[in-house]
Protein backbone atom coordinates (compact mmCIF):
# COMPACT_ATOMS: atom_id res chain seq x y z
CA UNK A 1 0.00 0.00 0.00
CA UNK A 2 2.66 2.26 1.12
CA UNK A 3 4.67 2.18 -2.44
CA UNK A 4 1.73 2.34 -4.18
CA UNK A 5 1.04 5.91 -2.44
CA UNK A 6 4.50 6.99 -2.71
CA UNK A 7 4.62 6.40 -6.58
CA UNK A 8 0.70 7.99 -6.85
CA UNK A 9 1.46 11.09 -4.61
CA UNK A 10 5.17 11.62 -6.00
CA UNK A 11 4.11 14.75 -8.19
CA UNK A 12 0.99 16.52 -7.65
CA UNK A 13 0.43 18.33 -3.87
CA UNK A 14 -1.60 16.10 -1.48
CA UNK A 15 -4.25 17.23 1.00
CA UNK A 16 -4.65 15.10 3.97
CA UNK A 17 -8.51 14.81 5.16
CA UNK A 18 -8.73 13.61 8.76
CA UNK A 19 -12.42 11.77 9.44
CA UNK A 20 -12.14 11.23 5.60
CA UNK A 21 -15.10 8.73 5.88
CA UNK A 22 -17.63 10.76 8.28
CA UNK A 23 -20.15 12.86 7.15
CA UNK A 24 -18.59 16.27 5.92
CA UNK A 25 -15.14 14.77 5.18
CA UNK A 26 -16.55 12.62 2.97
CA UNK A 27 -18.45 15.86 1.20
CA UNK A 28 -14.69 17.63 0.86
CA UNK A 29 -13.51 14.84 -0.44
CA UNK A 30 -15.50 15.37 -3.45
CA UNK A 31 -15.00 18.55 -3.45
CA UNK A 32 -11.18 18.19 -3.37
CA UNK A 33 -11.61 15.34 -6.15
CA UNK A 34 -14.03 17.57 -8.43
CA UNK A 35 -12.74 21.15 -8.70
CA UNK A 36 -8.89 21.18 -7.48
CA UNK A 37 -6.10 19.04 -9.05
CA UNK A 38 -4.22 17.71 -5.34
CA UNK A 39 -4.39 14.35 -4.53
CA UNK A 40 -6.11 13.30 -1.47
CA UNK A 41 -5.46 11.24 0.86
CA UNK A 42 -8.34 10.04 4.02
CA UNK A 43 -7.24 8.93 7.67
CA UNK A 44 -9.87 7.54 9.38
CA UNK A 45 -10.35 4.26 12.21
CA UNK A 46 -14.09 4.21 11.26
CA UNK A 47 -15.08 4.65 14.60
CA UNK A 48 -18.32 6.36 13.39
CA UNK A 49 -18.54 6.06 9.92
CA UNK A 50 -18.22 3.08 7.21
CA UNK A 51 -16.18 2.03 4.66
CA UNK A 52 -18.35 1.97 2.33
CA UNK A 53 -18.33 5.64 2.11
CA UNK A 54 -15.58 5.51 -0.10
CA UNK A 55 -17.37 2.82 -2.59
CA UNK A 56 -19.88 5.81 -2.78
CA UNK A 57 -17.25 8.79 -3.32
CA UNK A 58 -15.80 6.67 -6.31
CA UNK A 59 -19.27 6.33 -7.64
CA UNK A 60 -19.52 10.04 -7.62
CA UNK A 61 -16.26 11.04 -8.68
CA UNK A 62 -14.81 7.78 -10.24
CA UNK A 63 -12.00 7.84 -8.18
CA UNK A 64 -10.54 5.79 -5.48
CA UNK A 65 -9.18 7.20 -2.36
CA UNK A 66 -6.31 5.80 0.01
CA UNK A 67 -7.48 5.71 3.49
CA UNK A 68 -4.83 5.27 6.26
CA UNK A 69 -6.94 2.95 9.26
CA UNK A 70 -5.46 4.63 12.10
CA UNK A 71 -6.61 6.34 15.49
CA UNK A 72 -5.05 9.98 15.20
CA UNK A 73 -4.62 9.41 18.91
CA UNK A 74 -1.60 6.98 18.52
CA UNK A 75 1.21 9.41 17.60
CA UNK A 76 3.62 6.81 16.98
CA UNK A 77 1.25 5.21 13.85
CA UNK A 78 0.39 8.47 12.51
CA UNK A 79 3.86 9.89 12.29
CA UNK A 80 4.69 6.54 10.52
CA UNK A 81 2.27 6.54 7.74
CA UNK A 82 2.84 10.72 7.25
CA UNK A 83 6.62 10.03 6.52
CA UNK A 84 5.36 8.14 3.40
CA UNK A 85 3.02 10.54 1.97
CA UNK A 86 4.98 13.04 -0.40
CA UNK A 87 4.27 16.69 -1.51
CA UNK A 88 1.89 17.04 1.06
CA UNK A 89 0.36 20.88 1.95
CA UNK A 90 -2.36 20.92 4.05
CA UNK A 91 -4.51 19.05 6.24
CA UNK A 92 -8.01 19.31 6.77
CA UNK A 93 -9.15 18.12 9.81
CA UNK A 94 -12.36 16.53 10.73
CA UNK A 95 -12.17 13.66 13.13
CA UNK A 96 -13.44 14.27 16.00
CA UNK A 97 -16.43 13.22 18.54
CA UNK A 98 -19.39 15.23 18.03
CA UNK A 99 -22.04 14.12 20.03
CA UNK A 100 -23.38 16.96 22.30
CA UNK A 101 -25.45 14.62 24.61
CA UNK A 102 -22.79 11.79 24.18
CA UNK A 103 -20.17 14.39 25.50
CA UNK A 104 -21.99 14.96 28.58
CA UNK A 105 -22.63 11.30 29.46
CA UNK A 106 -18.75 10.53 29.10
CA UNK A 107 -16.42 13.52 28.84
CA UNK A 108 -13.32 11.26 29.37
CA UNK A 109 -13.79 9.96 25.67
CA UNK A 110 -13.83 13.61 24.56
CA UNK A 111 -11.17 15.12 26.01
CA UNK A 112 -9.23 12.36 25.28
CA UNK A 113 -9.96 11.43 21.78
CA UNK A 114 -10.85 15.25 20.91
CA UNK A 115 -7.57 16.51 22.32
CA UNK A 116 -5.31 14.21 21.65
CA UNK A 117 -6.43 13.95 18.21
CA UNK A 118 -5.53 17.60 17.50
CA UNK A 119 -1.93 17.61 19.05
CA UNK A 120 -0.61 14.46 17.37
CA UNK A 121 -1.94 16.10 13.79
CA UNK A 122 -0.41 19.64 14.90
CA UNK A 123 3.02 17.48 15.41
CA UNK A 124 2.81 15.87 12.74
CA UNK A 125 2.52 18.91 10.76
CA UNK A 126 5.63 20.13 12.24
CA UNK A 127 7.20 17.23 11.69
CA UNK A 128 6.58 16.94 7.91
CA UNK A 129 6.60 20.34 7.12
CA UNK A 130 2.90 20.43 6.20
CA UNK A 131 2.39 24.44 6.55
CA UNK A 132 -1.42 24.15 5.99
CA UNK A 133 -4.11 23.72 8.61
CA UNK A 134 -7.88 23.88 8.47
CA UNK A 135 -9.85 23.01 11.78
CA UNK A 136 -13.16 21.42 11.43
CA UNK A 137 -14.47 23.77 14.67
CA UNK A 138 -18.16 24.87 15.42
CA UNK A 139 -20.67 27.70 16.75
CA UNK A 140 -21.10 25.71 19.84
CA UNK A 141 -17.70 27.38 20.81
CA UNK A 142 -20.12 30.86 21.46
CA UNK A 143 -22.37 28.97 24.42
CA UNK A 144 -25.58 31.16 25.37
CA UNK A 145 -25.06 34.26 23.77
CA UNK A 146 -27.58 37.20 24.53
CA UNK A 147 -26.96 39.19 21.62
CA UNK A 148 -27.89 37.65 17.63
CA UNK A 149 -26.14 37.18 15.48
CA UNK A 150 -22.64 36.01 16.44
CA UNK A 151 -19.97 37.14 14.53
CA UNK A 152 -16.30 35.82 14.88
CA UNK A 153 -15.33 38.94 17.73
CA UNK A 154 -18.36 37.93 20.03
CA UNK A 155 -16.86 36.68 23.56
CA UNK A 156 -17.00 32.98 24.46
CA UNK A 157 -19.75 32.12 26.79
CA UNK A 158 -19.39 29.28 28.94
CA UNK A 159 -19.52 26.38 27.10
CA UNK A 160 -22.94 24.56 27.45
CA UNK A 161 -20.92 20.47 26.95
CA UNK A 162 -17.50 18.82 27.07
CA UNK A 163 -18.17 18.39 23.17
CA UNK A 164 -17.90 22.29 22.81
CA UNK A 165 -15.26 22.91 25.30
CA UNK A 166 -13.31 21.07 23.08
CA UNK A 167 -13.56 22.94 20.75
CA UNK A 168 -12.88 25.77 22.42
CA UNK A 169 -9.89 24.08 23.72
CA UNK A 170 -8.70 23.42 20.51
CA UNK A 171 -8.88 26.67 18.87
CA UNK A 172 -6.92 27.92 21.58
CA UNK A 173 -4.15 24.86 20.79
CA UNK A 174 -4.21 25.94 16.98
CA UNK A 175 -3.35 29.63 18.03
CA UNK A 176 -0.35 29.34 20.50
CA UNK A 177 0.91 26.82 17.79
CA UNK A 178 0.60 28.91 15.02
CA UNK A 179 1.83 32.21 17.29
CA UNK A 180 5.53 29.71 17.93
CA UNK A 181 5.51 28.13 14.71
CA UNK A 182 5.06 30.89 12.30
CA UNK A 183 5.52 28.37 9.36
CA UNK A 184 2.44 26.85 10.13
CA UNK A 185 -0.54 28.94 9.12
CA UNK A 186 -4.22 27.76 10.10
CA UNK A 187 -8.13 28.50 9.56
CA UNK A 188 -10.07 27.84 12.02
CA UNK A 189 -14.05 27.38 10.50
CA UNK A 190 -16.50 27.56 13.27
CA UNK A 191 -19.78 26.33 11.42
CA UNK A 192 -22.96 26.11 12.28
CA UNK A 193 -25.40 23.23 11.66
CA UNK A 194 -25.01 20.87 9.07
CA UNK A 195 -27.33 19.40 7.28
CA UNK A 196 -28.40 17.70 4.12
CA UNK A 197 -27.03 15.33 1.86
CA UNK A 198 -24.94 15.12 -1.99
CA UNK A 199 -26.97 16.53 -4.73
CA UNK A 200 -26.80 13.31 -6.44
CA UNK A 201 -28.39 11.87 -3.83
CA UNK A 202 -25.72 8.83 -3.45
CA UNK A 203 -23.87 10.27 0.13
CA UNK A 204 -24.86 11.87 3.27
CA UNK A 205 -25.35 11.58 6.88
CA UNK A 206 -24.95 7.74 7.89
CA UNK A 207 -23.10 7.53 11.29
CA UNK A 208 -22.53 4.15 13.03
CA UNK A 209 -24.28 5.33 16.11
CA UNK A 210 -27.36 6.88 16.70
CA UNK A 211 -27.32 10.09 15.38
CA UNK A 212 -28.13 13.19 17.76
CA UNK A 213 -28.67 16.18 15.31
CA UNK A 214 -32.29 17.38 13.85
CA UNK A 215 -32.39 16.14 10.25
CA UNK A 216 -31.05 12.26 10.42
CA UNK A 217 -33.88 12.04 13.08
CA UNK A 218 -36.61 13.71 11.11
CA UNK A 219 -35.75 11.63 8.24
CA UNK A 220 -35.69 8.24 10.07
CA UNK A 221 -38.50 8.93 12.00
CA UNK A 222 -40.59 9.38 8.66
CA UNK A 223 -39.33 6.18 7.23
CA UNK A 224 -39.95 4.04 10.62
CA UNK A 225 -37.02 3.42 12.06
CA UNK A 226 -38.02 5.41 15.00
CA UNK A 227 -41.15 5.54 15.71
CA UNK A 228 -41.20 8.83 16.82
CA UNK A 229 -39.12 11.35 17.77
CA UNK A 230 -38.46 14.02 20.32
CA UNK A 231 -38.49 17.91 20.14
CA UNK A 232 -36.07 18.74 23.54
CA UNK A 233 -38.19 21.32 25.05
CA UNK A 234 -40.78 23.93 23.71
CA UNK A 235 -40.05 26.68 26.76
CA UNK A 236 -37.38 28.53 25.24
CA UNK A 237 -37.55 32.05 25.24
CA UNK A 238 -37.50 31.91 20.85
CA UNK A 239 -40.23 32.77 18.48
CA UNK A 240 -42.30 29.24 18.91
CA UNK A 241 -40.62 28.09 22.20
CA UNK A 242 -38.08 25.68 20.74
CA UNK A 243 -34.18 25.76 19.67
CA UNK A 244 -33.03 27.88 16.83
CA UNK A 245 -30.28 27.04 14.51
CA UNK A 246 -28.22 28.47 11.68
CA UNK A 247 -28.88 25.01 9.25
CA UNK A 248 -26.36 24.72 6.24
CA UNK A 249 -25.72 22.31 3.63
CA UNK A 250 -23.42 20.18 4.04
CA UNK A 251 -22.09 20.42 0.17
CA UNK A 252 -22.02 24.51 0.91
CA UNK A 253 -19.32 23.42 4.01
CA UNK A 254 -17.22 21.10 1.78
CA UNK A 255 -17.08 24.46 -0.68
CA UNK A 256 -15.96 26.44 2.37
CA UNK A 257 -13.40 24.13 3.27
CA UNK A 258 -11.42 23.75 -0.13
CA UNK A 259 -11.95 27.85 -0.32
CA UNK A 260 -9.88 28.47 2.47
CA UNK A 261 -7.26 25.99 1.79
CA UNK A 262 -7.14 27.53 -1.13
CA UNK A 263 -6.69 31.22 0.74
CA UNK A 264 -3.85 29.90 2.84
CA UNK A 265 -2.16 28.49 -0.42
CA UNK A 266 -2.65 31.46 -1.84
CA UNK A 267 -1.26 33.68 1.25
CA UNK A 268 -3.92 35.58 1.62
CA UNK A 269 -4.28 35.33 4.96
CA UNK A 270 -3.27 38.47 7.04
CA UNK A 271 -2.50 36.58 10.37
CA UNK A 272 -0.94 32.95 10.87
CA UNK A 273 -4.07 32.23 12.42
CA UNK A 274 -7.57 33.19 11.24
CA UNK A 275 -11.16 32.28 12.27
CA UNK A 276 -14.39 32.26 9.92
CA UNK A 277 -17.74 31.65 10.71
CA UNK A 278 -19.79 29.31 8.24
CA UNK A 279 -23.72 29.61 8.45
CA UNK A 280 -26.61 31.22 6.26
CA UNK A 281 -27.09 33.86 8.60
CA UNK A 282 -30.83 32.70 9.16
CA UNK A 283 -32.20 31.07 12.34
CA UNK A 284 -34.78 27.79 11.94
CA UNK A 285 -36.61 26.62 14.68
CA UNK A 286 -37.28 22.61 15.42
CA UNK A 287 -40.73 23.54 14.69
CA UNK A 288 -39.93 25.10 11.81
CA UNK A 289 -37.53 22.27 10.54
CA UNK A 290 -40.39 20.07 11.20
CA UNK A 291 -42.98 22.01 9.07
CA UNK A 292 -40.59 21.93 6.35
CA UNK A 293 -40.23 18.51 6.36
CA UNK A 294 -43.85 17.24 6.59
CA UNK A 295 -44.10 19.90 3.25
CA UNK A 296 -41.46 18.04 0.95
CA UNK A 297 -42.00 14.86 2.47
CA UNK A 298 -45.72 15.20 2.24
CA UNK A 299 -46.44 13.13 5.36
CA UNK A 300 -46.91 14.19 9.07
CA UNK A 301 -44.50 13.41 11.55
CA UNK A 302 -44.96 11.72 14.75
CA UNK A 303 -43.36 13.57 17.22
CA UNK A 304 -43.83 15.03 20.98
CA UNK A 305 -42.38 17.69 23.51
CA UNK A 306 -40.17 16.26 25.71
CA UNK A 307 -37.61 17.99 28.17
CA UNK A 308 -34.64 20.18 27.58
CA UNK A 309 -31.59 18.59 26.27
CA UNK A 310 -28.52 18.96 28.72
CA UNK A 311 -25.94 20.91 26.86
CA UNK A 312 -28.40 22.53 24.24
CA UNK A 313 -28.07 26.07 23.71
CA UNK A 314 -31.22 28.65 22.92
CA UNK A 315 -31.17 30.42 20.07
CA UNK A 316 -27.81 30.44 17.70
CA UNK A 317 -27.28 32.18 14.06
CA UNK A 318 -24.32 33.45 12.22
CA UNK A 319 -23.13 37.14 10.94
CA UNK A 320 -21.66 35.64 7.61
CA UNK A 321 -20.01 39.28 7.18
CA UNK A 322 -16.25 38.50 7.04
CA UNK A 323 -16.59 34.78 5.32
CA UNK A 324 -18.20 36.30 2.26
CA UNK A 325 -16.05 39.64 2.28
CA UNK A 326 -12.87 37.95 3.31
CA UNK A 327 -13.08 34.45 2.49
CA UNK A 328 -15.13 34.70 -0.72
CA UNK A 329 -17.97 32.55 0.94
CA UNK A 330 -21.37 32.38 1.00
CA UNK A 331 -24.27 29.61 1.55
CA UNK A 332 -26.26 29.06 -1.69
CA UNK A 333 -28.81 26.41 -0.29
CA UNK A 334 -31.82 26.97 1.53
CA UNK A 335 -33.51 25.16 4.36
CA UNK A 336 -36.03 23.11 1.63
CA UNK A 337 -32.59 22.31 -0.56
CA UNK A 338 -31.31 20.94 2.99
CA UNK A 339 -34.32 18.87 3.71
CA UNK A 340 -34.81 17.08 0.64
CA UNK A 341 -31.70 16.38 -0.30
CA UNK A 342 -32.18 14.75 3.56
CA UNK A 343 -34.98 12.85 2.64
CA UNK A 344 -33.52 11.51 -0.78
CA UNK A 345 -30.61 10.35 0.68
CA UNK A 346 -32.77 8.57 3.78
CA UNK A 347 -35.28 7.11 0.80
CA UNK A 348 -32.11 5.22 -0.82
CA UNK A 349 -30.84 3.86 2.22
CA UNK A 350 -34.19 2.28 2.83
CA UNK A 351 -33.76 0.68 -0.90
CA UNK A 352 -30.44 -0.56 0.44
CA UNK A 353 -31.71 -2.15 3.29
Amino acid sequence: MLLYINKFMENKATIIVTGGAGYIGSHTIIEIIENTDFEVISIDNFSNSSIKTFDRIEEITGRKVENFNIDLCNKSALEERLSHVKNCIGVIHFAAFKSVPESVDNPYMYYHNNIESLLNILEGCLKFNIANFIFSSSCSVYGNISKLPVNEDTPFSVAESPYAYTKQVGETIIKDYTKKFTDLKSISLRYFNPVGAHVSGLIGESPINPPTSLLPIITQTAIGLREKMLVHGEDYQTRDGSCIRDYIHVSDIAKAHVIALSFLIDKKNKETNTIFNLGTGDGVSVKEAINVFEKVADTKLNYEIGPRREGDVEAIYSDTTKSKNELGWKAIRGIEDMVTSAWNWQLKLKKES
